[in-house]
């Protein structure tokens, strides 16, 4: 018996000995596992030690500011904003213990009401939000785009209410303090879904990359109650912000222009409108502007995103003209007295002749011709004395075949046509060649700068906001001299006398009341694709580019106005007049510029006082005394009508027409449209018009006796687009 159990006792040893032995071997291995994890940190080459730090790790991540834009006087132009976006948690689960402190929305009533008027949304839309995401089993709502973009002072006002579930995002927005202001110039810079600012158009996206900063970052351990592991380092990637940028525009001279560009675009609706303001001794931009523009804070509906001036190309027209003058100057064969057959030109080379806009100026000087802008005199000097091999040679010194290198996006260049006679002959005044607002811009600084011409630039200064550090600047660079001192200074005063000679197609129409001008008027046809320029008063590119003082000019500035729409008695000139007229003159005194007219005009208001029914000649004294231009129509006693009512404001620079009771037909000459039409009015004449600009023929004798309903034909001098010839060009 005792036997047998000893051998039973055997047989259940041996029977567990496999059992043992793997027991031991686990054992040994998953010690010899256990120490291996201690001495390496590592199971199956996963670094524990690692993961166990990540488990633990805090990283804060500080947002680098995006670099702002300045004017020249460190004005604000763009930067960044801090916005915040409004949400509410609405699941009552957020709240495990309601009765000490709630962390959802549970009054929704009481909620919308205390928010609605701070966000500027409806009561019963905000407690809708909030009832239909808790009816829809969501977590948390927002509230569109009302509850989006909220500012500092917003949010402070509905932290101070305290209300529970309501929480806010922070975020960052790219604002231009000045809306509108220099739209294309500046760009747009918007944040994406990774609250990251990039920049989209204009210098925003030109320098994205530096006005871009490097986020920094703090990281450091915590145990399991949250708190630093006392034997931490903490690593800090300390931030570093974008880089600033400094433009060459000066604030105020681009409000100026801002102001005035949009009263024209409200005024006259135009398709088109750019204006530039440059210093032509540096090539600095002052202002830069073009309609149709936007607001980069509320965008709306864009429907130009390009900045035109160094991007669309255009045809000049008759503002090339001080470049054939001075191509013509430069080669010592202009003499301004030498006469010639206005009209039209004739070479064998062309089908059809090269025409004025007038035909009855007759044998004209070229002085003149330049004066009246006529096309004749430029295609005379290209063809017969500079020679057309000659011509491009000085088109490609003003550097019409290249890019200005102006430091803006997108920069493209117009393109010179001119492999035929015709061709070679229209681009002596402006027609087929096409260039953009920047080029012709450039090429004039020569003309105002004693030869030398200025590249333009509107970068002055990247300076790095964390240590202070200038990272680039700009300077003067002269471009060219594409014609000498002497030169610039002849058609500089050629430029003068388009303005203060009768003759002058600016005459009367652009003139700063306390500085000198030079200036060149253009006309520009607006091709119309396969069916050759557009036709109509409308359908034109009107521009000016003038420079003052003109002795010495300071300032240079080009406007163009594309298919303004006019009244029947308003030029193409009035918009492009108010433009320049208004910016140029308040600019000058801005930059302190001393004015150089002797005799400096003041314009002043008055209340017009009555004076129908009155003595002719007591009335005339009275209005003379006080400064206003009178014209009598009539030897009348009596004064009958007048253009101007009693008690209206007036203008000295007014001028009042006073018809008595005896009224003869003035002699009109010079007289502008709107001047004439008045007349004709107040005469109750049956007018017809032909052209447009100053008058310079009517049909009735000045000094006849008229009579209600006479008729008279009004006969303008200015571009008149019903009769000129259309000059086609030859393959």
């Amino acid at each position: 018996m005792k036997k047998k159990m000893k051998k039973q006792k055997t047989s259940t040893i041996k029977a567990y000995h496999p059992l043992l032995i793997l027991i031991v071997i686990f054992f040994i291995v998953f010690s010899g596992k256990i120490m291996f994890i201690q001495a390496t940190g590592e199971w199956d080459g996963f670094d524990l030690e690692q993961w166990a730090n990540q488990q633990r790790e805090i990283k804060a991540v500080t947002k680098a500011a995006r670099g702002s834009i300045y004017d020249r006087n460190n004005m604000v132009l763009a930067q960044d904003l801090h916005v915040y976006r409004l949400y509410a948690i609405v699941d009552e689960s957020f709240s495990p213990n309601p009765e000490k402190r709630l962390n959802h929305v549970a009054d929704a009533a009481y909620t919308a009401k205390a928010l609605a008027p701070i966000i500027g949304i409806d009561e019963q839309e905000v407690h809708s939000i909030i009832e239909n995401g808790r009816s829809d089993g969501r977590f948390q709502v927002e509230f569109g785009r009302e509850g989006t973009n909220l500012t500092r002072e917003q949010k402070l006002q509905i932290d101070a209410l305290e209300l529970p579930g309501i929480h806010f995002i922070e975020e960052a927005k790219r604002y231009y303090p000045n809306g509108i202001f220099a739209s294309h110039v500046i760009g747009l810079a918007q944040t994406d879904d990774e609250q990251v600012i990039t920049g989209i158009t204009g210098i925003e996206a030109q320098l994205d990359d530096l006005l871009t900063g490097e986020d920094g970052a703090i990281r450091f351990l915590q145990d399991n109650y949250k708190d630093p592991l006392l034997n931490d380092e903490a690593q800090i990637l300390e931030k570093a912000d974008g880089y600033n940028v400094h433009l060459t525009l000066d604030q105020k001279v681009q409000t100026i222009l801002e102001d005035a560009l949009s009263q024209v675009e409200t005024e006259f609706n135009p398709k088109r409108i750019t204006a530039t303001v440059i210093d032509p001794k540096t090539g600095e931009i002052l202002a830069m502007g073009s309609r149709p523009s936007y607001d980069p804070n509320n965008l709306g509906n864009v429907t130009n995103w390009f900045n035109d001036i160094v991007s669309t190309p255009i045809e000049p027209g008759s503002t090339m003209k001080i470049f054939t003058l001075a191509a013509a100057i430069e080669e010592g064969v202009y003499n301004p007295n030498e006469t010639y057959q206005s009209g039209a030109y004739k070479i064998p080379e062309i089908t059809r002749p090269v025409p004025d806009y007038r035909k009855h100026w007759g044998t004209i000087s070229y002085a003149e011709g330049f004066q009246r802008s006529s096309n004749v005199a430029m295609a005379k000097l290209v063809w017969e004395k500079i020679g057309t091999d000659n011509f491009l040679s000085y088109l490609k010194a003003f550097q019409f075949d290249q890019l200005t290198g102006v430091d803006l996006p997108r920069e493209t260049m117009g393109r010179l046509v001119y492999r035929y006679p015709i061709e070679q002959l229209n681009a002596a005044f402006g027609q087929g060649t096409t260039v953009t607002p920047i080029q012709i811009v450039k090429a004039a600084t020569a003309i105002a700068n004693n030869g030398k011409m200025m590249t333009p630039y509107i970068i002055q200064s990247i300076t790095d906001p964390n240590t202070g550090e200038v990272i680039q600047s700009s300077e003067p660079t002269i471009a060219g001299e594409p014609i000498s001192q002497e030169t610039a200074a002849q058609v500089l005063k050629a430029m003068e006398s388009v303005v203060t000679e009768p003759t002058g197609t600016a005459n009367g129409v652009f003139e700063l009341p306390s500085y000198t001008l030079a200036g060149k008027t253009g006309t520009a046809q607006i091709s119309g694709g396969a069916s050759g320029y557009l036709t109509g008063r409308e359908n034109y590119i009107f521009s000016f580019i003038g420079m003052a003082p003109s002795e010495d000019p300071e300032l240079l500035m080009y406007v163009t106005v594309q298919q303004p729409e006019l009244e029947p008695t308003e030029a193409g000139s009035k918009p492009v007049s108010f433009i320049f007229n208004h910016v140029m003159e308040n600019a000058l005194h801005y930059q302190n510029i001393q004015p150089d007219k002797d005799e400096i005009t003041v314009v002043k208001e008055m209340v017009m006082p009555v004076h129908i029914g009155l003595d002719t000649k007591t009335t005339v004294e009275k209005l003379e005394a006080i400064g206003i231009k009178v014209t009598v129509v009539g030897d009348g006693q009596v004064v009958s009508a007048s253009n101007k009512q009693a008690g209206e404001t007036i203008l000295s620079s007014d001028h009042v027409l006073l018809v008595t009771d005896q009224p003869i037909m003035p002699d009109l000459t010079g007289w502008s449209l709107r001047e004439a039409v008045q007349l004709s009015q107040l005469l109750q004449l049956d007018h017809e018009i032909v052209g447009q600009g100053f008058l310079i023929k009517q049909s009735i004798t000045p000094g006849t006796s008229i009579d209600q309903g006479d008729y008279i034909l009004l006969d303008f001098t200015e571009f008149n687009p019903e009769i000129m010839e259309e000059v086609e060009t030859e393959d």
